[in-house]
């Protein structure tokens, strides 16, 4: 939770240098360098990523969209962060993208998207689409990574570079992290390609279904 809690620092000097304060007016000594505890249910999670002001996403956003699907699932995907559509519509995952998810999900997985979980990076909008920033990232992964605590997967499906990228930690490219089981933090981590990627390179759909296959046979060894 380190950069949560830095966020909420910063955003506390920011408040202070308002009021007329200097940075050097408080004393270091006076900061406890305790850990930051998120709400351990996803409904007050969601409650607490809704009033969100940690990053400049939440001057632009029109609403928050929190991850959705099975409390209890075995297997949560992570896409990047909301599109216009979804934002507008406050639903994750709608569309042709949607569809893509669904059938990826329903025809080689065998089971019904309202079994597995699926999130984001970001819960809020980037404007014009623009690609998470470090910063942005790294302050809502907090919230990505205490909804993963609380439902407890067994296998977590990163969706596009960036999702792998922030959640794993590791800058290895999209195409040499496929095809690779990553265990971490008590689930294994398994990266594939973002729908929003095969419907405007649909050759690639093909490389998308390698990676359902490995993650159904994951499945089928773990569940």
């Amino acid at each position: 939770m380190r950069n949560l809690q830095n966020a909420l620092l910063l955003k506390q000097l920011y408040q202070l240098k308002q009021l007329g304060y200097r940075y050097s007016d408080i004393t270091p000594s006076l900061i406890e360098d305790s850990p930051l505890m998120l709400p351990s249910s996803l409904s007050e999670l969601q409650k607490q990523a809704s009033n969100c002001h940690l990053c400049e996403l939440s001057k632009s956003r029109q609403s928050v969209l929190f991850g959705e699907g099975n409390p209890q699932a075995k297997i949560l995907f992570v896409g990047e962060s909301p599109s216009s559509v979804e934002e507008s519509v406050k639903q994750l995952f709608v569309g042709r993208t949607g569809e893509i998810l669904t059938n990826m999900i329903e025809k080689v997985l065998f089971i019904s998207r309202s079994e597995v979980y699926i999130t984001n990076i970001l819960k809020c909008h980037t404007p014009n689409n623009q690609l998470a920033t470090p910063t942005q990232a790294h302050t809502c992964l907090a919230y990505l990574k205490q909804e993963i605590e609380t439902i407890k997967p067994l296998i977590v499906v990163t969706l596009g570079a960036n999702a792998y990228k922030y959640l794993s930690g590791d800058d290895t490219p999209l195409d040499k992290a496929r095809g690779i089981l990553k265990k971490q933090d008590g689930y294994t981590l398994i990266a594939t390609l973002h729908p929003s990627y095969l419907l405007r390179n649909p050759s690639f759909k093909k490389e998308a279904f390698i990676d359902m296959k490995l993650i159904k046979q994951t499945m089928d060894t773990l569940l």
